[in-house]
């Protein structure tokens, strides 16, 4: 499949999983509802990999990178993200999530001393700009909530959207790691995931979270797509393409997204945005075109991740 179309699936998809999250929102805990989530899509990974009579089992060293992805990726990172929604407005956080054009690089730089060019910060910068511009009421809003002293939750939130994004983009330089000992796509995320709906559960009940089965079937549609189509095509699609483009180009799809789900909220729920909006929309695209078109960036030194994971 080329690469422009997984580009499009995964922006597509993730760009839609807004209104599912808002189904799943009040029923448990926000953990309960990620352990849920990938519990699901794991199992239907597994189910793939039995059909294609896939050797399941693999040596405990592998196990080690794709638990390492599980507690980043689909650990972290989302309980930190539901954890946010709960604190801030969800622009916010999109703006957050679009510092990921900035963190990705930087892993890279720091584990396997990759170049971070000029472009690169110029196109991550033009993203950010834009993202922020087209959720500029969202930001303002937000902004009005600390000066009228809610600093407390809006501080919480920024700073959890912030674990996210830093543990979503390291997670993201893992996948090469991840092929070097698993070529099997589906069978390591299977197995990724299922490390990281484990951790949260472990999580969830230490911390006394209930794992109570809500009677909303609403909370099991949303539940159902966002494992099927928001975890398993969406990342499907983009660990593909890490392995394609890089991920400091795939992160892109992260700048995309925001905008996608502003031109469903003017479609679905009669949203009007302002000129800013549709300039952050121009910006976002431009920069992500920009982006796109600039060659691969190359490492200027040998990788030496092992050390830094294995040294205690």
């Amino acid at each position: 499949m080329p690469s422009s179309v997984l580009f499009t699936v995964a922006c597509l998809i993730w760009g839609s999983t807004f209104w599912a999250i808002t189904l799943q929102l009040g029923h448990v805990a926000p953990s309960v509802s990620v352990a849920y989530r990938f519990f699901l899509a794991a199992a239907a990974l597994f189910a793939i990999c039995l059909v294609r009579r896939d050797r399941l089992l693999l040596p405990w060293r592998t196990q080690g990178w794709m638990a390492l992805q599980g507690f980043l990726t689909f650990g972290i990172s989302y309980v930190c993200t539901y954890e946010s929604e709960l604190h801030v407005v969800s622009g916010l956080v999109a703006v957050m999530f679009a510092l990921m054009v900035f963190w990705t690089p930087m892993w890279s730089r720091i584990f396997f001393g990759t170049s971070i060019g000029r472009r690169t910060l110029a196109c991550g910068a033009a993203a950010t700009a834009g993202v922020a511009m087209l959720f500029y009421h969202s930001i303002a809003t937000a902004w009005h909530d600390l000066q009228s002293g809610g600093g407390g939750e809006f501080l919480a939130g920024v700073i959890l959207a912030l674990v996210a994004t830093l543990a979503s983009s390291a997670g993201s330089i893992v996948v090469g790691k991840v092929k070097e000992q698993c070529a099997n796509l589906p069978l390591s995320m299977a197995w990724s995931m299922l490390w990281g709906a484990s951790m949260v559960a472990a999580w969830s009940l230490a911390n006394g979270e209930s794992f109570d089965l809500p009677e909303a079937g609403s909370y099991w549609m949303g539940l159902v797509y966002l494992s099927i189509f928001g975890s398993v095509i969406a990342f499907f699609a983009y660990f593909t393409l890490i392995s394609r483009i890089g991920p400091q180009k795939a992160v892109y799809i992260g700048v995309v997204t925001p905008v996608l789900s502003v031109l469903l909220s003017i479609q679905l729920e009669g949203y009007r945005p302002g000129p800013v909006e549709f300039l952050g929309m121009i910006v976002c695209l431009a920069s992500v075109a920009w982006a796109l078109r600039a060659p691969a960036a190359t490492p200027v030194q040998s990788a030496n991740l092992n050390n830094a994971i294995e040294t205690p």
